[in-house]
């Protein structure tokens, strides 16, 4: 029987490897991304999370052996930090109006959300990775959880910190700009992953950065890109930005279904995932 009997899709992923065993399985969860809002797929192997990108020429396919599969796509999974995903879903359960720092809740109650059963399956995750920036009390063997700012201040201040050294030594030019401009550039890649209100705003304020500057950076970065023969794009872009006009040879592109493409994807890389080798 040849390898590519019974496979319904046949498509290209690049992930990370995590050493899963023959046995081990990952599963794909749809998620809500904490910028948009939008459903996003993710792969959740191994206790990592990562988030499913994809790329496409206008017209390609792939050769694997003797069999041509039509979806010419390049599929991507790239590790995420959880904290940017739990981040709206906490600031939301705490329930904060005004001065008052709101209320402590329990994880389950926390990661409850109506239409998105699947972040049910991070409640691990979650319990490990949001304390650094919540406060933690435990009544018995009970864990309530409510988001501090100043905590959630400190790790994205981290990881400005970090994003700029790196962003140094990815591209020698760096070297030679001034320092606010890279701070600057730091804070509006974490944007892409940030609402602007309380978090890339209270982020500027404490960089003293422009925050209209940052929140167009952001968006800038989120616009569909003129070409996609050399651009990666998140599936789950809105139908808005899917939607937009893309030309080759002057001819207007088809507008995918943005809903019904995520779902296929998820689908398909299900069984994938859970077909032993």
């Amino acid at each position: 029987m040849a390898w590519w009997e019974g496979v319904e899709e046949t498509r290209i992923l690049i992930a990370p490897d995590h050493g899963v065993k023959e046995n081990g399985t990952g599963c794909l969860l749809s998620l809500r991304h904490p910028k948009s809002g939008n459903t996003t797929c993710f792969l959740y192997v191994n206790e990592l999370l990562e988030e499913i990108h994809w790329f496409k020429q206008s017209y390609s396919s792939w050769f694997l052996g003797d069999y041509v599969t039509e979806d010419g796509r390049l599929y991507s999974a790239t590790p995420v930090d959880p904290v940017f995903i739990f981040l709206p879903i906490f600031e939301e359960a705490r329930m904060k109006k005004g001065d008052d720092p709101g209320k402590f809740r329990q994880l389950d109650d926390i990661m409850f959300i109506n239409g998105y059963p699947e972040y049910l399956h991070l409640l691990s995750v979650a319990e490990k990775s949001m304390q650094v920036v919540c406060e933690v009390k435990e009544v018995g063997s009970s864990k309530f959880f409510r988001l501090d700012d100043s905590k959630v201040l400190a790790w994205l201040y981290h990881k400005v910190c970090q994003l700029k050294k790196t962003l140094c030594t990815l591209d020698k030019n760096y070297a030679a700009r001034e320092e606010k401009d890279t701070l600057s550039d730091a804070v509006s890649i974490l944007g892409e992953y940030l609402k602007d209100e309380p978090w890339l705003k209270l982020l500027c304020d404490h960089l003293k950065l422009n925050f209209a500057e940052a929140t167009r950076k952001a968006s800038d970065a989120e616009k569909p890109p003129l070409s996609i023969e050399n651009n990666f794009d998140s599936i789950s872009q809105d139908k808005t930005r899917s939607g937009a006009k893309n030309t080759r040879n002057g001819k207007q592109a088809k507008k995918p279904k943005v809903e019904t493409e995520s779902r296929n994807i998820k689908d398909m890389f299900s069984k994938a995932i859970k077909r032993k080798t």
